[in-house]
Order: structure tokens, then sequence, then C-alpha cells
């Protein structure tokens, strides 16, 4: 009887933390200062959860991003159709966040229908080395696209980049990219910024259900990563990391535990392909 009442004690507690930390349904944090990305640090991964009670998911979760997305683990699934992306070139500003450089779109820059949900293009960052991580192996740059939808549901679209060829989109912001890194402003005004000008490289994509990657680490995040990995010169990842002033050479949560959560692969037919 006493185990049984301890382990209803046990469960008792866990709902109600999970309950707890899901009403913290927020955004990536703007100012990352209050965070650190150093293992040995105090602020580091591991502590995320305890630094505000709003962060708490970040321990207590059990959807958390990123994560490996292994073979074994993978499953096709036809079913989920071609991504269907309808974006419009829009007004852009890139924003040194404090351990990240984001660029967001200030005015409508279109949308991604997942499901019959439309989510609309908020904004895109950059981190190195990639989060995620294909059969173990990580890359050498992320790029996250953040959607929303209206009723504040998160869509995410990671594109892995390892060393290569200079990556298109990239090699158009490198003059703004310069600029934040050759001074100590926060903010360069873009312009009209065309996201159709980042290349996906593959319609393939696995999906999961995960959460941000950085505090307060929301959950239910619809994640979309396409399979085929793209390149990126050595320059533009030392100048995306440059222009963020932190210090750090890196930006990437560790992996996080699978837990059992259905990973879905999308291939287009042979007779498409």
């Amino acid at each position: 009887m006493e185990n049984l009442a301890r382990k209803f004690l046990f469960c008792c507690c866990f709902i109600l933390v999970t309950f707890a930390c899901n009403l913290a349904r927020a955004q990536e944090e703007d100012d990352q200062h209050g965070f650190s990305y150093d293992e040995n640090s105090p602020r580091g991964p591991a502590h995320w959860g305890e630094l505000k009670e709003d962060w708490c998911t970040c321990s207590h979760g059990r959807m958390q991003s990123p994560i490996d997305l292994p073979d074994a683990k993978v499953q096709v699934d036809p079913s989920l159709g071609k991504l269907h992306r309808h974006y419009r070139p829009s007004n852009a500003t890139l924003i040194n966040r404090g351990h990240d450089i984001m660029l967001r779109w200030v005015d409508d820059a279109g949308y991604i229908r997942i499901d019959g949900t439309l989510y609309q293009l908020q904004q895109c960052h950059w981190h190195s080395p990639t989060e995620h991580a294909i059969n173990g192996e990580r890359y050498d740059l992320e790029a996250h696209l953040v959607h929303q939808s209206p009723d504040g549901k998160i869509a995410v679209i990671g594109i892995l980049y390892k060393i290569g060829r200079p990556d298109p989109f990239l090699s158009m912001l490198e003059h703004y990219l310069e600029a934040l890194a050759d001074t100590l402003e926060e903010e360069e005004v873009v312009g009209f910024v065309d996201p159709n000008q980042i290349t996906f490289g593959s319609k393939g994509y696995y999906r999961y259900s995960g959460s941000l990657t950085t505090p307060p680490c929301t959950e239910d995040v619809l994640w979309t990563i396409v399979d085929k990995v793209g390149t990126v010169s050595r320059h533009q990842v030392k100048l995306i990391r440059n222009a963020v002033h932190d210090g750090s050479k890196m930006n990437a949560r560790p992996l996080q535990p699978i837990n059992d959560r259905p990973i879905r692969l999308y291939t287009l037919p042979v007779d498409e392909d």
C-alpha cells in the first residue's frame, strides 16, 4: 500500500508540474542573454528549466527538441503529402537576439498549409552546428523557418547544411551580416526579402511533434525537417557567429530523448521523383 501511495503521489506531482509548464505558451525569447549554451555554465542547457518559472518545460517536457532522426525509428508515410509553401516578398530586418541572428519579416511574408491549418511565416534564424541530427550525425548549420497559426500554434521548417558551396540566400544577406558584425548594433534593416529564395533542395521531409529549441521550450511544435542536407560556405557560418558577438563558437542545444514519439518521413513517389 505504501508503494502504491508513493507512486500515486509521484504521478500527481508529475501531472501538476507538466500542467504548470504548459501554461507558459510563448514564442522564443527575443532577448537571449538570460541563458547560455555552455554546458559547464549554471545557465547552460541542463539548467534552462531552473532559470525561470516559465521555462520549466525545458526540464520537465516529454516532447523536447532537437532530436536525432535515425532510420530505425522513421516510418515512411506517403499520406503526409507535399509541403505547400505560399511565400511572398516582404520587408525584413536582421536582429541580433544574443545567441543567434534572426531575420524577421515585418509584413505579410506568406504561409504554409499543413493539414488544413495556415501557419504564417514570422522569422528565420540559424544554429551552428545543426541542432537536429540524421542517424547520429550533426552538420554545420541549421536554418529554422518559424511559422504561427492564428490560434498560436507553431510550425517550424528546419534545413540542414554542411560545408561546401555558398548558400545563395545567405549570400544575399552577407552585406547586412557584415554590417552587424562590424558594429555593436542589434538590428540592420534589410528591405524586401523573398522567402521563396530559401532553397530546400528536396521535396522530402521528416515530420514529428516537438518543442522550441530555446527557452521557454514550448511543446506541441510541429517540426518539418528537409531530408536533404544543403551546403553553406565556411565563411558564411563564421559570419553568422561573428555577427552575434556572444563569444561562443556554437548555439545548438544538445539532442533530447525521443520518448517513443513517431517520426514520419515523406518521400516523393518514384514516378514523380
